[in-house]
């Protein structure tokens, strides 16, 4: 499966023609250079300094992105110096081509330890810097930025929003299941309380009951009431297409009767518009479609994988592996080992995993999570733990909007989601465990945009 990256540049006027990029030109401590015109550049690029001419190096700003809660460093996050105001972000799914909004005059992406250097950066004062990894968004402004040497942006500035005051979050929608309990995931990423509401209220996290908690416990931030029904949801497409990430909770059986036909193609549509949908283990119906019933399913995505719904699923921990081959494999395997989510390169130890997916189809997704059967505990297991296939399947993959990610593992482990004990009673406080690490890079990757590497 291909990758795409595309990225918007700034168009900038050097000595009256236009070129992708800056131009290089003095810093605002310099006198102007008489044998370049005068409007060689403007903005920004008049800032940029060409440190190469001087024999220093080169004017940069570097840091490391975390995820809200400070202290997981993420990979594949955007940090650019934007040519032009970026703007507001629009509201909804849609279909995102990575353009950089406002353009830019330097950009990088966050490696596999979450750091980032932005050469040739403008010299100046008031410099504004973004960090974006799909609706994920925080903008600041250096108060000065001296030429030929690098600026550290300290941590607090370069983690990404915890709550709308912050900056921009996505709009996110979780169903809540008594077998794996996603809704509390997002506190350990952190996720501030304030923003876990209701989908009657304001917050950037909107809760679902679908068999697992079911309404907040009293006093708890601004969440009040009892959450909709889960079918609510994905029974409705114009009421998914209002949020750009949707994640749903093993409910610990596919429950097909809340999951009729028209909900399979509320979600598929869904995806196909450019929405994020991630299904936990039961979830699999979406995919698969339901159990032994072959009038129940969505044709298309049927084909991606193979699924065995009679596997035994009694292992309480397992030895996993990352699938190197697929494009983000090499990244996602070495993010592991930097934030200890394996003490092994490749390997992840499992709490609760499942079988029930067996094979990916290569050109239609990706593997990348999966049990060895020369190396399972016992010997012999098979299964895809996660994978990822992009939307519309129909499409070239240029022209693909959606990303779907299937896991066969319960993440949340150690936290629980029951429809007597109100949210978030049963969430726990304990540190990301190593499947939560996985999924958190996973999360982040499906927010950000669709890219093709040829």
């Amino acid at each position: 499966m291909r990758i795409f990256r595309s990225f918007l540049i700034a168009s900038v006027v050097c000595g009256g023609v236009v070129v992708l990029g800056a131009c290089k030109h003095h810093g605002n401590d310099a006198q102007p250079d008489a044998s370049i015109p005068p409007d060689a550049c403007e903005g920004l690029a008049c800032s940029i300094v060409d440190c190469s001419a001087k024999s220093l190096p080169s004017t940069t700003v570097s840091g490391t992105v975390f995820a809200p809660n400070g202290t997981l460093p993420l990979f594949g996050v955007t940090v650019y110096v934007p040519a032009g105001d970026p703007g507001p972000l629009a509201a909804g799914v849609q279909c995102d081509r990575c353009a950089l909004q406002g353009g830019s005059y330097a950009q990088a992406l966050t490696d596999e330890a979450g750091h980032f250097t932005l050469f040739d950066v403008p010299a100046t004062a008031n410099l504004p810097i973004v960090i974006q990894v799909g609706k994920w968004r925080r903008q600041l402004t250096m108060p000065n930025v001296a030429a030929c040497q690098d600026t550290a942006l300290p941590p607090a500035s370069t983690t990404l929003p915890k709550n709308k005051r912050e900056g921009d979050m996505p709009q996110i929608a979780i169903t809540t299941g008594d077998a794996d309990a996603l809704d509390c995931l997002v506190r350990k990423l952190g996720i501030e309380d304030t923003e876990i509401t209701t989908d009657a209220q304001s917050g950037k996290v909107h809760l679902y009951f679908g068999n697992g908690a079911q309404q907040f416990a009293p006093g708890f931030a601004d969440g009040t009431g009892r959450f909709n029904d889960a079918q609510t949801l994905w029974g409705n497409l114009d009421k998914l297409s209002g949020y750009d990430i949707v994640l749903f909770s093993c409910e610990g059986g596919q429950n097909p009767v809340t999951k009729p036909q028209s909900a399979l193609q509320a979600v598929h549509d869904y995806a196909d518009r450019g929405g994020r949908v991630f299904l936990s283990h039961w979830h699999n119906i979406w995919v698969s479609g339901e159990r032994n019933k072959l009038s129940h399913g969505l044709p298309d995505w049927e084909s991606i994988a193979t699924f065995d719904f009679a596997a035994a699923q009694d292992e309480t921990t397992q030895l996993t592996f990352v699938d190197e081959t697929v494009p983000k494999g090499k990244s996602f395997a070495t993010w592991l080992e930097n934030v200890g989510g394996s003490t092994v390169r490749d390997q992840i130890q499992v709490s609760e995993p499942r079988y029930t997916c067996q094979t990916v189809d290569p050109t239609k997704g990706e593997r990348w999570v999966y049990v060895d059967p020369l190396k399972s505990v016992p010997l012999g297991k098979t299964g895809i733990q996660d994978m990822l296939f992009t939307t519309p399947q129909d499409k070239p993959a240029e022209d693909r909007c959606g990303k779907v990610v299937f896991s066969d593992m319960h993440v949340s482990s150690g936290s629980s989601s029951k429809a007597g004990t109100p949210y978030p009673g049963g969430c726990s406080s304990q540190p990301l465990t190593a499947q939560e690490k996985a999924l958190a890079f996973i999360f982040f990757d499906i927010s950000s945009c669709i890219e093709v590497l040829q």
